[in-house]
């Protein structure tokens, strides 16, 4: 995991308190963001999706690639206002406040398997409120699959009810 050495930490990012993991230098480097994908690949391809959704922005970068390699469809997971109606939304909290989600009510998830990718579980609200709106939308939640968790925070945790597997290529 050559690649883990170019996330950069960053100290009270988005505010005091908060040490945010900057996964963009893994994506700049060819070497290691094809190691990261190839990482990511490895431990989405056993949930066997039909589908993927991912939270913006980082989330949607990583699961693009991503759903390109397991030839299948992403749905994009944007904040309020990104999207023309009508959508579905689900409001949820983050480590330092809270924020809101939405996706298109069009999207094709009734009766696929999803998967939910994101590049970092830290308190796992991004990824619950996904959750929900692939419910809503039809789909049956198969896995959530994170570059990087942030094993402190407790979103595993979170996320464990339903017996939905939580799959990560490093924790940290």
């Amino acid at each position: 995991m050559q690649w883990s050495r170019l996330v950069r930490e960053i100290p009270d990012f988005p505010m005091p308190g908060v040490l945010f993991r900057d996964v963009l230098p893994v994506m700049a480097d060819a070497t290691a963001w094809q190691d990261c994908l190839a990482a990511m690949e490895a431990i989405v391809r056993p949930l066997s999706p039909q589908i993927l959704m991912a939270p913006e922005a980082r989330g949607y970068l990583l699961a693009a690639p991503l759903a390109d390699r397991l030839r299948i469809g992403l749905v994009p997971i944007r904040k309020p206002g990104k999207l023309p109606g009508p959508v579905l939304s689900q409001q949820y909290a983050l480590e330092y406040g809270e924020n809101r989600l939405e996706m298109e009510a069009a999207a094709p998830l009734r009766g696929l398997r999803v998967v939910v990718v994101d590049d970092v579980l830290a308190t796992g609200g991004t990824v619950q409120a996904a959750r929900r709106l692939a419910q809503e939308g039809g789909g049956k939640v198969a896995g959530f699959a994170f570059l990087i968790e942030l094993r402190d925070l407790g979103g595993r945790r979170r996320l464990t009810e339903g017996n939905i597997p939580v799959v990560s290529a490093l924790v940290l």
